[in-house]
């Protein structure tokens, strides 16, 4: 699965000219992660395809049709969406996203489904240390989440988390190196060092 595939537009048959649900190819790929409803109910939930444009999705606690929510999907970090259909097993959503933030979740995608090809990953690129230190990471609220530092390589780093770990496609600041958040398990997270074009672009 490349990266044009997922951002090529290809209609359902018979749909309606303006751009819907399946204008982007869906990929089977379970991600877990929970939504956040306007009344600030939370709860979990389980992809059962997933496309940068939207998700179905799996949940025993479906939010109303129409409802604006926010998923926190593990691998892919906050998404904004809204629920446009309730099937027997969850719901439906479209994500509410600019092109950029589009481009981004099928960069994203692409290496989720393609993540047991050799050399996809450039976070792994270069040889990792295992480390064993304090660290503190500055969030993108600019609060201070105090770590352990676990590896480090030239491109990034590995940490464990003493609170609630960031989100991926976080903005974060590890030591004095403005990085992104690329996995996230459990209080376990790793961060990809950004390039000056990049830092200039976030």
């Amino acid at each position: 699965m490349t990266l044009p595939d997922l951002l090529n537009s290809a209609p359902a048959q018979g749909a309606s000219p303006r751009r819907d649900r399946r204008s982007y190819k869906r990929v089977e790929l379970r991600l877990t992660g929970r939504f956040l409803t306007t009344e600030s109910d939370d709860h979990e939930l389980l992809t059962s395809n997933i496309s940068c444009d939207g998700a179905l999705v799996l949940s025993s606690t479906p939010p109303g049709c129409g409802q604006q929510i926010v998923c926190y999907f593990d691998e892919l970090g906050r998404v904004a969406a809204q629920v446009i259909r309730i099937t027997p097993d969850g719901f439906a959503v479209r994500f509410q996203t600019s092109q950029l933030k589009r481009e981004k979740l099928a960069d994203r995608l692409t290496r989720l489904v393609n993540k047991d090809m050799p050399g996809l990953d450039e976070e792994r690129a270069a040889p990792r240390f295992a480390a064993a230190s304090q660290a503190c990471v500055i969030l993108p609220d600019s609060t201070e989440l105090q770590c352990r530092l676990t590896d480090i390589s030239l491109t990034g780093a590995a940490f464990e988390a003493l609170g609630k770990p960031p989100f991926v496609g976080d903005r974060v600041h590890a030591g004095n190196r403005p990085a992104e958040v690329v996995r996230v398990a459990g209080r376990s997270f790793a961060v990809r060092y950004l390039r000056g074009a990049e830092i200039a672009a976030s």
